[in-house]
C-alpha cells in the first residue's frame, strides 16, 4: 500500500484529520458530533480540540475527500453541516492508517492513533501493515546492535563501553521472540 523506507509525510501524521476520517467511515457526522465522540473515547491523540477538528474538516474538504451533504439543526441549537467521506477520503482513510501502521516512529501517539483505528482496514491489510512494522523494527535493532557491536558506544548509557550488554541482547531477543510468536505473525 506505502512505499517501504520513506518518512511519513505531515498530511500523514496528521491526526485530527485521520480521526476526522477514520470517523466518517462509519456514516456522516458534523463536526461538534465529532468532537464530542473524541472527548467521550478519550481519544487524547488529538490535540487542540475543537479546533483542530474543525481545521482539518476544512483541509479534508477543500482537498475534496469529504464532502458537506446537508445540515441539521436540533431545538434552539445552531445549524450543523453534516459531511460525508468521498471514495477519495476513504481510500486515504484507510492508506493513512496503513502508513502509520507499518512505519515506526519515535512518537508512540502516532501509533496509538493508527491502532485505535485499526478496524477502518481489511484484515489482510492489517496483517501486511504490521509485518512491515516488525520487520522495519528487526532492522533497527540488528543496525542498533551492529553499532554496539562493533565497538560503538551508546551515547544515552555510559554504561555501553564496548558494545552490547548481555543481557540488553538477551532482551531484546526475547522481544523479538515474543513478536515473532504472536497471533497472526508469521
Amino acid at each position: 500500500m506505502t512505499e517501504q523506507n520513506r518518512p511519513l509525510t505531515r498530511a500523514e501524521r496528521d491526526l485530527p484529520a485521520l480521526t476526522v476520517l477514520a470517523l466518517l467511515t462509519v456514516g456522516p457526522r458534523h463536526p461538534y458530533d465529532i468532537h464530542r465522540f473524541v472527548v467521550e473515547t478519550r481519544k487524547d491523540f488529538v490535540t487542540g480540540a475543537p479546533r483542530s477538528i474543525y481545521h482539518a474538516v476544512q483541509r479534508l474538504e477543500a482537498a475534496h475527500l469529504i464532502e458537506p451533504i446537508g445540515s441539521e439543526q436540533a431545538g434552539g441549537r445552531p445549524e450543523r453541516t453534516v459531511f460525508a467521506l468521498t471514495e477519495a477520503g476513504r481510500a486515504e482513510a484507510r492508506r493513512r492508517v496503513f502508513a502509520l501502521l507499518s512505519t515506526p516512529q519515535a512518537d508512540r501517539t502516532v501509533t496509538v492513533a493508527a491502532l485505535s483505528f485499526l478496524g477502518i482496514l481489511a484484515r489482510d491489510d492489517a496483517v501486511v501493515a504490521l509485518h512491515a512494522r516488525v520487520a522495519a523494527l528487526d532492522a533497527a535493532i540488528a543496525l542498533a546492535a551492529s553499532d554496539l557491536a562493533g565497538g560503538g558506544r551508546c551515547p544515552a548509557d555510559p554504561a555501553h563501553r564496548g558494545g552490547v550488554r548481555p543481557a540488553s541482547a538477551r532482551r531484546r531477543a526475547r522481544v523479538v521472540r515474543r513478536h515473532r510468536r504472536a497471533p497472526g505473525f508469521r
